[in-house]
């Protein structure tokens, strides 16, 4: 009977390794592919070096909270944000995103351990007299069952797979930062819709109280006439301008039909749904004020910001792992089965297999495809530079942008409604020297007009300045704050130099 073959000793296993790394360290002091002179200077910029201290004055105020349409005092505008961000396909895409990232994350870091596989194969063969085989096989038919179990395993010692699952948790990072700027833009662009649709009710009942004085200047140029004191010049003026306002109506009821439509269509449902919304009651809001320290919190405030820099270090990561190419790899593996014709012998001792080995893979010569790579992926983080310095200017300045109009329109409004209450006097005045005779029709239309254009102009920069304040909400973040979350990113640019034998840095 045949002799169990012993188990290998430790050292024998460990050989192959050591083999291998002595060849790798021979391999690297002959000189190979290296990525010498490749580098980047880009670095992401604080906000401290932009000049905001006039634009953006400290003023003691408070970011703005996830509750922030609670202030407009509108009960059905909070509930209306909450069905838009629970039903609507944008945030399903945003969500989407992040599952497939996540599932990338998990492929890459599988790439850390050892890989372990087992298989069974069984076949019938008819095998030639006149090859290896000899009788009794040779001539005959025979089978063969074989069973095999084998790992293998990448040791990673310059940390190429574990800058790629950096890198893929990054963008991880970067999908929910991405989710979390599609919620707040789903949320004001709600609330911005909404005010659209309250502007649209005040101007409609703004030309329902312009038909009545229409009307009225009607009435009166009838009873001018009769009475000899108009002609029927006058009172076909009189009939046109009434019938130009029932005009108006009707393109008013048209144009909020329309933005029901869009309000439906924002909420993740049908038109029809839009047309069940109730007519807004806005209030005016909080008063307007910054907070301190402003530049420096808006980093973590604006979830475009935050998606930005883990765009950064997703690419920094992506630099470390292209320079990792170009150091040897080392690969261990490892069998184990047995192998025999036919059934009889295949469970015995004597049909068992086993390998072990090691293999080393150096570049020594690719034409430059591992520079041309590097070189891609460092674009990959000057254009990540760029795109995090672009979005913080941008942010800056819509804050700024915001604030200002703010406050002209604060200013604005003060003369429009000194100039309405003016208007509306004037306009009453000349109804009331029509009526007697002494001024004539045209004088009353021209009052009446200028009146209109006032008050017009008063809703419309009320409307304005309500979504002046929904959009410095969305420029201040809209209520995020990647402090609270998992998404709250470091200081400084991302490292892209090459941590070697620390792959976790």
């Amino acid at each position: 009977m045949k002799a169990h073959r012993p188990l290998r000793t430790i050292s024998a296993w460990m050989s192959p390794l050591a083999a291998a790394a002595a060849a790798a360290a021979a391999l690297c002091l002959a000189g190979c592919v290296n990525y010498a002179g490749i580098k980047s200077n880009h670095q992401i910029e604080e906000p401290a070096k932009y000049e905001t201290q006039q634009s953006l004055p400290a003023e003691g105020g408070k970011w703005p909270s996830l509750d922030w349409s609670e202030q407009f005092g509108d009960p059905q505008l909070p509930k209306l944000i909450d069905e838009a961000l629970k039903g609507n396909p944008s945030i399903d895409e945003a969500r989407a995103r992040i599952d497939k990232a996540t599932a990338y994350a998990g492929s890459a870091k599988s790439a850390l351990y050892p890989n372990v596989s087992g298989s069974y194969s069984f076949s019938r063969n008819l095998y030639s007299e006149n090859t290896v085989y000899p009788a009794p096989i040779g001539g005959n038919w025979a089978s063969e069952n074989t069973v095999l179990a084998g790992a293998s395993w990448d040791l990673d010692f310059w940390g190429k797979n574990h800058q790629r699952l950096k890198e893929a948790i990054s963008d991880q990072n970067v999908a929910e930062a991405e989710m979390e700027a599609v919620r707040v833009s789903l949320a004001t662009s709600v609330a911005s819709t909404y005010n659209e649709l309250a502007r649209l009710y005040e101007l409609r009942d703004i030309a329902a109280n312009e038909l009545k004085n229409r009307e009225e200047i009607e009435h009166i140029t009838n009873g001018r006439v009769n009475a000899g004191l108009d002609t029927n010049v006058e009172r076909q003026t009189a009939n046109g301008d009434t019938a130009t306002i029932r005009s108006t109506l009707t393109n008013l009821d048209g144009q909020i039909t329309t933005v029901r439509c869009q309000l439906g269509a924002l909420l993740g449902a049908g038109p029809d749904r839009g047309l069940a919304i109730a007519v807004p009651t806005l209030g005016n809001g909080a008063a307007v004020s910054l907070p301190d320290n402003l530049p420096a919190d808006l980093i973590s405030r604006r979830p475009d910001l935050v998606a930005a820099y883990w765009q950064v270090d997703a690419a920094a990561h992506g630099v470390k792992e292209a320079k990792a190419e170009f150091f040897p790899d080392i690969n261990l593996s490892a069998s184990l089965g047995l192998d025999a014709f036919g059934w009889g012998r295949f469970l015995n001792s004597s049909s068992r297999q086993i390998q072990a080995g090691s293999a080393v893979h150096l570049p020594i010569f690719d034409a430059g495809a591992l520079r041309s790579q590097l070189k891609g992926r460092y674009a990959d983080f000057d254009y990540g530079v760029a795109n995090y310095n672009k979005t913080l200017i941008n942010a800056l300045s819509e804050v700024a942008t915001r604030v200002t109009l703010i406050h002209s329109t604060d200013k604005q409004l003060v003369d429009a409604q000194a100039a309405l209450d003016a208007q509306a006097k004037a306009y009453q005045l000349a109804v009331v020297r029509y009526r007697s005779g002494l001024n004539e029709q045209l004088q009353v239309l021209n009052a009446d007009d200028n009146r209109l254009s006032a008050e017009q102009v008063v809703a419309n920069l009320k409307m304005d300045r309500r979504n002046m304040q929904v959009a410095l909400i969305k420029a201040l973040g809209g209520g995020f704050d990647a402090e609270k979350t998992e998404l709250a990113t470091q200081s400084g640019t991302p490292d892209t130099s090459l941590s070697v034998l620390h792959p976790n840095k």
